[in-house]
């Protein structure tokens, strides 16, 4: 026996299909005999990667233009699995988007979530949903002991998106059922931030700040440092509690989990929930006064200085190669 059905929440924007959906369609392929998506918008503008990635079908409520998503796709996978055509579990990123329609399942079906996973594994006809404690320094496996359909949050990359080589995923309308009162509810204004450059889950080379730095005035020698080298900027969660850059900025267990080929680390001193969010990375470079700051325990390269006076020959040298 083995799991037969996963449906995997699907997420877009304006730039196509996210990294973090592709991630979970090719972590479900490897565990599902079969992976369907469940999303709103046009779904058929993307049945290509979806099913590039492992699924077979896209099970689309329709435009949301104007109204609340998360209630929608919460109210048509529960209309699926009370009609017996539900998946045996459901995935979904640890997005804004993702924990919103988490949740209402949650309600809807009266089933708990199994939260900050990072890694999702078969037993039998069961998925068991691997999690970090303790800030990390554990990891635990949770599933279910029923036979009711598992609802499970998943980190970003906690997987490498890959393509499994299949054609477009059927695109099939799938019903929302009653929604009460949050059906009414209507989408007046959405605030999207200003960024330039890479994103910060996605760039190759992050440069992140910490208390270190001293003051927020300060940190605009990170911002500088990662636009030479065409990063993205990261903080602490302690500059992010100070006010100095916003919460979109932090790395770590509560914030953002980052992977990229370069994590440049400058007066970060290593707290486990920093470390978390970013100890995946291919390369680890640290700068901090203090030669006993936890972070040089995972660092590949070290530096023993004051970040004031290491940061401007760094951001010297960089500009004055052009």
């Amino acid at each position: 026996m083995g799991i037969s059905k996963i449906w995997v929440f699907g997420e877009a924007t304006d730039a196509g299909v996210t990294a973090s959906t592709l991630e979970l369609l090719t972590k479900a392929h490897q565990l599902a005999d079969t992976v369907e998506v469940v999303m709103s918008g046009d779904a058929a503008a993307v049945a290509g990667v979806l099913g590039a990635h492992g699924a077979t079908a896209v099970h689309t409520i329709g435009p949301i233009e104007g109204s609340l998503g998360g209630p929608r796709i919460a109210s048509a996978i529960a209309g699926a699995v009370e009609a017996g055509t539900g998946p045996d579990a459901v995935i979904c990123s640890t997005s804004y988007d993702g924990r919103d329609v988490a949740g209402r399942l949650s309600a809807k079906i009266d089933r708990p979530v199994i939260t900050n996973v990072v890694d999702l594994v078969a037993d039998g006809d069961r998925l068991l949903g691997s999690e970090p404690v303790f800030g990390g320094t554990t990891d635990v496996t949770t599933g279910f002991t029923d036979s009711g359909t598992a609802i499970f949050l998943v980190r970003p990359k906690s997987f490498v998106a890959e393509e499994s080589g299949g054609g477009p995923a059927e695109v099939i309308e799938i019903a929302v059922g009653d929604l009460g009162d949050t059906g009414s509810a209507t989408v007046k204004e959405r605030f999207v931030e200003e960024s330039s450059g890479p994103k910060l889950d996605e760039a190759a080379i992050v440069v992140s700040g910490g208390r270190g730095l001293g003051d927020a005035e300060k940190y605009k020698m990170i911002e500088t440092l990662a636009k030479l080298v065409k990063g993205a900027p990261g903080a602490s969660r302690a500059v992010v509690d100070a006010g100095w850059v916003p919460y979109s900025y932090q790395v770590g267990q509560t914030g953002k989990v980052v992977k990229p080929t370069v994590y440049l680390a400058c007066g970060i001193s290593g707290a486990t929930q920093h470390l978390v969010g970013m100890k995946g990375s291919a390369n680890i470079i640290a700068i901090n006064k203090d030669e006993e700051a936890p972070i040089f325990g995972i660092a590949d390269l070290g530096i023993v200085g004051d970040v004031h006076k290491v940061l401007p020959k760094l951001i010297e040298a960089l500009e004055a190669r052009g």
